[in-house]
This record gives structure tokens, sequence and C-alpha cells, in this order.
């Protein structure tokens, strides 16, 4: 099943500089890990805003609500998910 995902960090300015970076790497080991097994075949930054779309390609809502749940940034992320069907135009 494919999903687009819309994700929108902000984290707050209370939250030490050296605990963000540290958060923010362990995003970065944990996306690329989804990213080689091809969970998150796509992901695409937001010009100008710390954001993203991406597309997660999983067996169901709850495997990827896990996914996405386990990313290190999900407490500062707003997430919207579409789930995506084929067009019957594509080619």
């Amino acid at each position: 099943m494919l999903y687009l995902v819309h994700m929108v960090v902000r984290i707050p300015d209370t939250v030490p500089a050296e605990e963000a970076a540290r958060i923010k790497a362990a995003e970065k080991e944990y996306s690329q890990s989804l990213q080689r097994s091809g969970k998150w075949p796509s992901i695409w930054r937001v010009v100008g805003e710390y954001a993203n779309y991406s597309v997660f390609d999983v067996e169901s809502n709850d495997e990827l609500h896990t996914l996405l749940s386990q990313l290190p940034l999900f407490p500062y992320m707003d997430i919207s998910v579409t789930p995506l069907a084929r067009h019957p135009s594509a080619i």
C-alpha cells in the first residue's frame, strides 16, 4: 500500500541545541534505514520549510503508524497521511 505523508517539524526553542542535534542524527539514521529497506522509497524537501513529502510503501495502516511513531522527531511533527491508489490513466 502506498501513502503520501506530509511531515512538518516544529522543534520547540526549549529543546537544548545538543538534544535537538542528537534527535536529528537519530532521525537521519532511522529514516535512511527505512529508505534502504524499501519502506520509504521517496522523500522530498519542501523549499523554505522544515517539512517534507514522502512516499511510504507498507503492508497496512498499522505498519505505517508504527514506522511513523518510531521516528525520533515524531513528538515534534505535524503529520498528514493520504492513501494512494493507482490512477486508471497511468501508463
